[in-house]
């Protein structure tokens, strides 16, 4: 039976980048994959799953070699972020605050996901299990018997990668504290007869924001955040239909558009009760959901890997085991507060602005509007999005 220092269940990109920041350690990584991840033809349609990434996470996977393999003329770098509810409070950040060239860039997940293999597929210490997935897992004093479809491996750790319905976390039978925000969020794909545009806008309105992500050849993603019953009327409709009714709904700033392709998902917020329990450790999605109000999800997540990354690190430097439970221990503790922090901010922000108060609505309009002129204090919070210390 062959034998791993760690499994990771899921090769989507949080999973993939933690197989190759550990392979880079020279630890024996097994990668768990249900399916065989597709390669992108050059005009294929943009792909509805896009990620906001942010300078943090371009320079992390810079260091896992990944980002080269990014098509740059797939993705869209942006150096501005407007958010607004009334015009008078619209507050605008600029990378030039943070003394850098840009803010981040949108790309579909896809393309990181492929980028990431192409460099795990690189390193010998790393072995796919693609298509495949666990069966079950039995632990013992030092190591993990896992029973996957095509057969039995063993492993130091178990990595869970898996995602928001974790199948690793519910057999570790770690809890989950959390709620359903009662909205759902719908993604739209458009062609727009503007140019493409250097920002990310989001305005709030009673019903929920709406968001503009930037894409290239004047493409763009929008997010449509309702009840969850108007999302799914409007999941409905045609492409032309959808079309007028953004029209109507979202700023004039859009011009004229052509819905492309469309998508919707519930909002939830899911918090793991641990990231560590024996032998299971959490990553990504699997230990947090967050409300994708800023775009953070994946950003945390990478956090995460980096976080585990060098825990292990310092670990092996010293002599010790990399599973010794004080340096999975130092992982949680890197981690939770964070995590908490931003997942706890973006509720507060949701939360102040769907309140129907008018007194509410004029304080936090009067708040954008001092945070437009607030110097320093704006520049750090910018800085803090972008994973800049």
């Amino acid at each position: 039976m062959t034998k791993f220092d760690c499994a990771i269940v899921g090769g989507g990109m949080i999973g993939a980048a933690t197989a190759v920041a550990l392979g880079d350690l020279g630890l024996k990584i097994a990668l768990i994959e249900k399916f065989t991840p597709s390669n992108m033809a050059p005009l294929q349609p943009f792909d509805l799953r896009i990620s906001a990434i942010s300078i943090h996470s371009q320079q992390f996977l810079e260091t896992l070699g990944a980002w080269q393999f990014i098509d740059l003329s797939r993705a869209c770098q942006y150096n501005r972020l407007g958010v607004w509810e009334d015009d008078f409070a619209y507050t605008e950040f600029h990378c030039d605050e943070i003394g850098r060239s840009h803010l981040g860039y949108m790309v579909e997940n896809k393309q990181i996901q492929l980028a990431l293999w192409r460099v795990l597929r690189c390193h010998s210490n790393i072995t796919q299990f693609c298509p495949d997935q666990l069966e079950q897992i039995t632990e013992h004093e030092r190591y993990l018997d896992i029973a996957l479809e095509s057969q039995s491996i063993q492993s130091t750790l178990i990595l869970a990668a898996d995602g928001a319905n974790s199948q690793i976390r519910q057999l570790a039978n770690i809890g989950l504290t959390g709620w359903d925000y009662g909205q759902s969020a719908m993604l739209i794909n458009v062609k727009t007869a503007l140019d493409t545009q250097d920002i990310t806008w989001q305005k709030f309105y009673p019903t929920g924001p709406v968001a503009f992500l930037p894409m290239p050849d004047g493409h763009a993603s929008l997010v449509w955040y309702h009840s969850k019953a108007e999302i799914k009327r409007l999941s409905g409709l045609s492409n032309d239909q959808l079309a007028h009714e953004v029209t109507k709904a979202f700023p004039n700033k859009l011009g004229n558009i052509e819905v492309l392709g469309k998508g919707a998902f519930d909002l939830t917020r899911r918090h793991a009760n641990d990231y560590v329990k024996g032998k299971v450790v959490l990553l990504g999605d699997a230990a947090h959901t967050i409300n994708p109000l800023a775009g953070q999800g994946v950003n945390l997540g990478f956090k995460d890997v980096k976080a585990l990354q060098m825990a292990f690190a310092k670990a092996l430097g010293e002599g010790q085991a990399f599973d010794d439970a004080k340096t999975l221990q130092a992982y949680e503790k890197a981690r939770r507060p964070d995590n908490l922090m931003m997942m706890s901010g973006m509720d507060a922000i949701y939360n102040v602005f769907s309140h129907p108060s008018p007194v509410i609505k004029l304080v936090r309009n009067l708040g954008l509007f001092a945070s437009q002129r607030a110097g320093k204090l704006k520049s750090k919070a910018l800085a803090y999005a972008c994973g800049i210390k």
